[in-house]
């Protein structure tokens, strides 16, 4: 048995979306067929990023399981001979039986292109989302920027969403005019809720025909409401550019922003452990910080989770009073003591499991 990566570019025009649906045809149930058709075995594949209908790809990634003895890097070239014309695997390659293109971290890039001019152009209708109204670029850069770190997005998701965790990270996002016209809204990020790409498309549209000023968007976020923000664009306009999956997990992963700043250390899970320091969190933001980097260091391979408090919790911007004295508060002296549950994990004394790096610490243990 081996595992199989592919890399899948599509026209998303005629298809009900990526994943399976019984009313209509998608891209997941093409490759499905054409590979099972190909490789003599009932394939089912498991997709990275289930992209809605109508929407584009030039690198979604899929995987499968086969017993074939069909060289990895030939599967594409014989599998594009079975997929229809607006379907193509760009690469086909072997990867560990360990692989889930939905559980590796990775970066996700989209782009959106919005045809802004008087008069439409029938060659960009399938691909483009057409804007009569002349866009302030500027002033679209200058909202996006407010939407760069990690935060929660909540503003930013269908009502109707299944994700229970909406904070994310968005490591760029950029807004340029080109010769012809488009404009092209791209944005890269760890991971994007249902329609968020759209949502806040939508929303800096709206901020380029000046209904809202660029500051706005920073209220847009931080309400936390979906009827905040801007509307959901058509998905035509839509396309997954790439998805580049970390080899390694990297030394020290940080996130701030006005309500928490951390730092997770990673340096040491050779050894079997990382570190996770609450450097400055809002009470009411705690347990979601702690439930999200805690699975977060598990799932990057570390067999225990050593985590101190600062006990500090004013936001930023604010001075020494806000934040606190500014006195370490760690493990049981503080905010976090043994027996508090965060998600799937319990806190328990600092000698749990190994040796603690320091005094003040606690030891996350998975409870399921």
């Amino acid at each position: 048995m081996k595992r199989i990566r592919l890399t899948v570019a599509y026209d998303g025009t005629n298809y009900c979306g990526w994943q399976l649906q019984p009313n209509g045809i998608t891209i997941e149930e093409v490759l499905n067929r054409a590979l099972s058709e190909l490789l003599k075995e009932e394939i089912q594949v498991v997709g990275a990023s289930r992209t809605d209908s109508g929407v584009h790809a030039m690198g979604n990634i899929a995987v499968f399981d086969t017993e074939s003895r069909i060289p990895p890097e030939k599967i594409c070239f014989a599998l594009n001979q079975r997929l229809p014309e607006d379907v193509r695997v760009q690469k086909s390659e072997e990867v560990p039986l360990t692989f889930h293109p939905r559980k590796a971290n990775c970066v996700k890039t989209y782009e959106y292109k919005i045809l802004n001019r008087k008069i439409d152009m029938p060659l960009n209708r399938l691909y483009c989302h057409f804007c009569y109204f002349d866009l302030d670029v500027e002033k679209m850069r200058r909202a996006a920027a407010f939407l760069v770190g990690e935060h929660d997005f909540k503003s930013f998701c269908t009502v109707r969403t299944q994700a229970e965790e909406t904070v994310r990270t968005i490591y760029s996002l950029t807004v340029d005019r080109g010769a012809d016209d488009v404009i092209v809204i791209r944005i890269s990020g760890s991971g994007f809720l249902y329609n968020m790409v759209r949502i806040i498309t939508g929303t800096l549209v709206k901020i380029g025909m000046g209904v809202w000023p660029p500051e706005y968007m920073e209220e847009i976020l931080e309400a936390r409401d979906r009827a905040a923000a801007g509307p959901t664009i058509p998905a035509k306009g839509l396309t997954l550019v790439s998805m580049e999956y970390e080899k390694e997990p990297a030394d020290c992963v940080r996130g701030e922003n006005r309500h928490w700043s951390y730092c997770l250390d990673q340096r040491h899970l050779s050894e079997g452990y990382s570190v996770l320091t609450i450097e400055r969190c809002e009470d009411g933001e705690l347990d979601g910080v702690l439930r999200r980097m805690i699975h977060q260091a598990v799932r990057n391979g570390a067999k225990r989770v050593y985590v101190t408090d600062t006990g500090l919790t004013g936001p930023a911007s604010a001075g020494p009073e806000a934040a606190g004295t500014g006195e370490r508060t760690c493990g049981a002296a503080g905010r976090l003591h043994p027996g508090d549950k965060f998600g799937y994990y319990r806190l328990a004394g600092p000698d749990a499991e190994g040796e603690a790096p320091g005094s003040g610490f606690l030891t996350a243990v998975y409870e399921g």
